[in-house]
Parts: structure tokens; C-alpha cells; sequence
């Protein structure tokens, strides 16, 4: 049976990455004639640039050059470069750190037909062992946070230019870090029960600079949101100390509810209670630290719309 989205209006998909990977495959495959893959990098010297004259693109696809970030996180100019090169009004946004199964596309394409902007929910998955002993953080702050709270994940989200003040949008996201942060104030999107497991982290070094970023954003997203969440941290650490073998039973259950809710089955929902009285530790590291490193750039954010780059290095491989 053919998807309802092939009657649909034609979509850009936009893809930020540096490499060619498997994600850039999959989503290329799921495009309709009309259809289009941005992908976007850097500039002419990151890898998937050769592609641009190689003849390797398939039907399509684009390689678009960003440039240098000004004032703002290079993920967020990605963004902003692919948006102008972009030639429809339907807009996907994605990235290639998870996997994108055969119905990806046309599944998110009917989901705005029925309900408008939608955002599917991440799950990061630890690949080093303090990115692992976050997990049930992050299944909180970024995974139940992103279906409860209809927030925006740019790894999987459907909108149309009609849904926002794009002039508005475009010069706040001049200004941004946060890519997805940005588009949830000036879009409502209804998060769907779908979620997708991305790898996090590899090393310490890597998972402790994602750390410092999400807090930096939900500081400066969400600062009511920073507040209870400090506030829930704190009583929750206090309570883990005062009352030990209660508070682990109940911030286990807990846990393995939320894991329950968003489709996933990880031992590390045992990891509960020991993530409960390190998260004010972690928080207060988050908030404390001046500068973070983000795709091979150190950023100095002080305030909503102050972003600087303060040094350029190698990648990461945490854009």
C-alpha cells in the first residue's frame, strides 16, 4: 500500500554532517522524485565535500557548504545555510548519529499530514562508560522531557515554513547554539511515541563537553525548567543520602517506568539511584564551566543571544 506522504508536497530534508555515513544512505533512498537531501558541512575540506564532483551523489542529493559559524554554534549555521539553499516549504531536519529504518521519512511526511510540525524522541545510548552512567539523566532531561513537554529534537522533526516567522526565526538562530532549542520557541511540535536509540559519547572528554552543552540549553531555553530541575536534584540527592535502600527502590521503579514509556529495555535504568546522587555534582559542572567543545569548536555562550567561538581544532566527532 503506498504511503499517504507520496501524495504530499515535495520535502528538503536536511542533513548536517562532515562524513558520508550510513544516515546520509538510508534517507537518500527514502527520498520521492520530488524530494531533496541537503547535506550539509563546513566547507570544501571536510570529507563528504569530495562528493560534490565525484559523481557519487545519488538522485537527489546536495552537498551544500556552510561556511564559518559568526555569532553562532556551527550546527545552528548549518541549519540556517540549509534552510535558504533549501527549495521546498515542507522541511525535515535530521542528523547521523542514529539509524533511519526503511519507513523513516514517509512515516515523519504522513505524520505532519495528521497532526502538523511532529518530533519523533531520542534515546542516547552510552558508548564510553560515563556517557552509559548518564543514561537515566538524559532519559529524564532528554528523551521523557523532549515527549512530555512537546520540545523539538532536530534529529527527527517535520515542520512547514508556514508554521513560523521564518525572518524571525532565522535571525534568532543567527544568534543560537541550540538548533532545536531555538525552533521549539517559534514552532509547536507534537512529539510522536517513536524513539530513536543515538550513540552518545566514546570518551570521557567527549561526554563531559555534551554534558556542559545540555544544561547550557536548558539554562538558557528553559530557565524555569533549569530551576526544577536543580531543585529536584537536590531534594532527590538529600533524599538518597538521608533514606538509601527506600530512595533506590523508588528511583529504580521510577526509572524503569521511563524506560517502559519510551520503548526501551537498557539495564542501565538500574543505574537510577547512584545518576540521582551524583546529578547536583553534575549539574553545578554543567553550569560552572565557561566553555565547552561542540563538532571541533570551543564556545564561549554567556547569555541567550552571546555566542562566540573561541577556537577552532580538529573534530571531535560530536557535532
Amino acid at each position: 500500500m503506498p504511503s499517504a506522504s507520496a501524495d504530499g508536497p515535495p520535502a528538503s530534508v536536511i542533513l548536517p554532517t562532515v562524513r558520508w555515513t550510513d544516515a546520509c544512505d538510508q534517507v537518500a533512498t527514502q527520498l520521492r522524485p520530488d524530494d531533496e537531501l541537503l547535506i550539509v558541512c563546513d566547507d570544501a575540506s571536510d570529507p563528504v565535500a569530495a562528493r560534490r564532483d565525484d559523481g557519487s551523489l545519488p538522485d537527489g542529493v546536495r552537498i551544500v557548504l556552510a561556511g564559518e559559524p559568526e555569532g553562532c554554534s556551527g550546527k545552528a549555521n548549518a541549519i540556517a545555510v540549509g534552510m535558504e539553499a533549501a527549495t521546498h516549504d515542507r522541511i525535515v531536519w535530521t542528523d547521523d548519529d542514529f539509524d533511519h529504518p526503511p519507513a523513516w521519512l514517509p512515516t515523519l511526511l504522513d505524520d505532519y499530514e495528521a497532526r502538523g510540525a511532529t518530533t519523533e524522541v531520542p534515546f542516547f545510548a552510552g558508548k564510553d562508560p560515563f556517557s552509559t552512567f548518564l543514561e537515566p539523566m538524559n532519559a529524564l532531561g532528554g528523551s521523557l522531557s523532549v515527549r512530555a513537554g512537546g520540545i523539538a529534537w532536530a534529529g527527527a522533526v517535520v515542520f512547514d515554513r508556514a508554521d513560523l516567522d521564518e525572518a524571525a526565526f532565522h535571525r534568532d538562530l543567527r544568534s543560537a547554539v541550540s538548533d532545536d532549542g531555538t525552533l521549539s520557541e517559534h514552532v509547536d511540535v507534537t512529539p510522536v511515541g517513536r524513539t530513536r536509540r543515538v550513540s552518545a559519547g566514546g570518551n570521557l572528554r567527549a561526554t563531559l563537553e555534551r554534558h556542559v552543552r545540555f544544561v547550557k540549553i536548558v539554562r538558557f531555553h528553559d530557565p524555569r525548567g533549569m530551576v526544577g530541575s536543580t531543585a529536584l536534584a537536590a531534594v532527590g540527592a538529600a533524599a538518597g543520602v538521608a533514606f538509601p535502600l527506600p530512595t533506590l527502590l523508588v528511583a529504580t521503579l521510577l526509572m524503569v517506568g521511563v524506560y517502559a514509556v519510551l520503548g526501551v529495555r537498557r539495564w542501565t535504568a538500574l543505574l537510577a539511584y547512584p545518576a540521582m546522587l551524583a546529578a547536583p555534582l553534575l549539574l553545578a559542572y554543567g553550569l560552572g564551566r565557561r566553555t565547552f567543545v561542540w563538532g571541533g569548536r570551543r564556545y564561549r555562550w554567556r547569555a541567550r543571544d552571546d555566542v562566540r567561538v573561541v577556537d577552532r581544532g580538529p573534530q571531535d566527532g560530536d557535532r
